[in-house]
């Protein structure tokens, strides 16, 4: 597996444009294949998950003109022909559990493979999507090696209200629904801005659905689904870890967002090591003299970050502002109320020199302001983990070696040579092994 070179301790300045959200793209490629009329995406990444879901619609007949390498492409699934039994969806990646709807409502049958996985980020279950399909009358057949879901009479609406506001399975109740028969309520929905930017474009498709932003959406079923021209906007993880390196090295990288508010909460979490984000014509900037952990006006508590669903920080973001509190002077108490096990890598930090105390499953403590010093380290497969590492290996002058960086491609095309546009030493080494 690919790793990163990084020869770190140089300010990185200058401009950059962060590329779209792959937590939008995703559903959105997905969702494409509810309408045979054709659909223009632009601001397409290129990066491996986008790549699959390609490759599936080439595979079934879907036409597809233009190229990852200009962002923009036009897809038609009007030839596009789907067989259950023979049709393998894309495994290890998350998302193929997103293309089930659209099958579902365009052959009436499809199929989930046994390792729908994504990153390691503890047990992600399948069973609150085997809730919306079977809700919506799909009934769901354990079979060797992969789950069939059959609706050969079509879906019907129903209202749902799930234990837990998952992005994904929201993502699947409105696909699911708009095609239905009738209306569907969602309470407790996800929220996150890569919901909101889906929901918008099945909005522009047709869709008729009431609550986006908030945790009720209502979708009225339509007879069909029409193309539309669609671009995405900046991915505001991406923007938050351009900012982030930014500080962490002492430099000033200016950030194009075109989505500053989404941005408070975030902002508030920058203030507490000290950095002040700036949102000004459609760019971002942090401001900081020193990175410290703000004390509390509480008296006798360790500050803290929490991350939850949305309109918490969001659990993506967790890793990076981990790496911050690495480099501030000061304790910062991170809490993951999401992934069981997700903060483990946090024992690679000792590597760099960093003092990690792990608390329990959820919990870490970091003791900020320790001498640092280049280390190997080993990432995990989870994408902004090895962004941590990278930018805590950036931040110290010396040359480090991020093991298994490669997750990063499945979210960020092209982000070394971006770094490197801003003054980064960083390579990729064992290409080719």
């Amino acid at each position: 597996m690919p790793h990163l070179l990084v020869h770190g301790g140089a300010p990185l300045r200058g401009r950059i444009t962060p590329s779209s959200n792959k937590n939008a793209v995703l559903p959105i490629l997905c969702a494409t294949l509810l309408t045979t009329e054709p659909i223009t995406l632009r601001g397409v990444p290129d990066i491996t998950d986008v790549r699959k879901i390609l490759a599936l619609f080439r595979s079934l007949g879907s036409r597809i003109d233009g190229e990852l390498a200009s962002g923009t492409l036009t897809l038609c699934h009007a030839g596009a022909r789907f067989d259950a039994e023979h049709d393998h969806l894309p495994e290890e990646m998350r998302s193929s559990i997103m293309l089930v709807p659209p099958l579902l409502a365009r052959f009436g049958e499809a199929r989930i493979e046994n390792d729908v996985q994504g990153c390691t980020l503890g047990v992600r279950e399948i069973d609150p999507h085997i809730d919306v399909f079977s809700g919506f009358g799909a009934t769901v057949s354990r079979l060797p090696g992969r789950i069939r879901v059959n609706a050969a009479s079509g879906l019907k609406a129903f209202d749902h209200w799930p234990d837990y506001a998952s992005v994904t399975t929201t993502e699947n109740f409105v696909m699911c629904a708009t095609l239905a028969n009738g209306s569907a309520t969602l309470t407790n929905a996800a929220s996150e801005p890569h919901v909101q930017e889906f929901c918008r474009f099945m909005t522009a498709m047709g869709a008729r659905i009431e609550g986006i932003g908030t945790s009720r959406l209502t979708i009225h079923g339509v007879e069909q689904l029409s193309g539309v021209d669609f671009s995405f906007v900046e991915d505001f993880h991406e923007v938050v870890t351009f900012l982030a390196l930014s500080a962490i090295t002492g430099g000033d990288i200016q950030v194009k967002n075109g989505a500053p508010e989404f941005f408070p909460l975030i902002d508030r979490t920058f203030a507490k090591f000290g950095i002040h984000i700036e949102h000004a014509d459609g760019w971002s900037r942090a401001r900081f003299d020193k990175l410290k952990v703000v004390e509390p006006f509480t008296p006798n508590i360790l500050p803290k970050i929490e991350a939850a669903p949305w309109p918490y920080l969001p659990v993506d973001l967790l890793p990076i502002f981990i790496a911050l509190g690495v480099k501030a002077e000061g304790n910062m108490l991170f809490w993951n109320k999401v992934y069981d096990g997700a903060l483990g890598w946090t024992s690679e930090l000792g590597k760099f020199g960093a003092h990690a105390f792990q608390s329990d499953p959820h919990r870490v403590v970091i003791f900020g302001g320790k001498p640092l010093t280049p280390a190997e380290v080993d990432s995990p497969y989870i994408i902004r983990v090895a962004i941590a590492l990278l930018m805590i290996a950036s931040s110290i002058p010396g040359s480090s070696r991020i093991l298994n960086a490669t997750p990063i491609r499945r979210a960020h095309p092209r982000f070394v040579e971006n770094l490197v546009s801003l003054g980064a030493r960083i390579e990729w080494q064992n290409e080719d092994d």
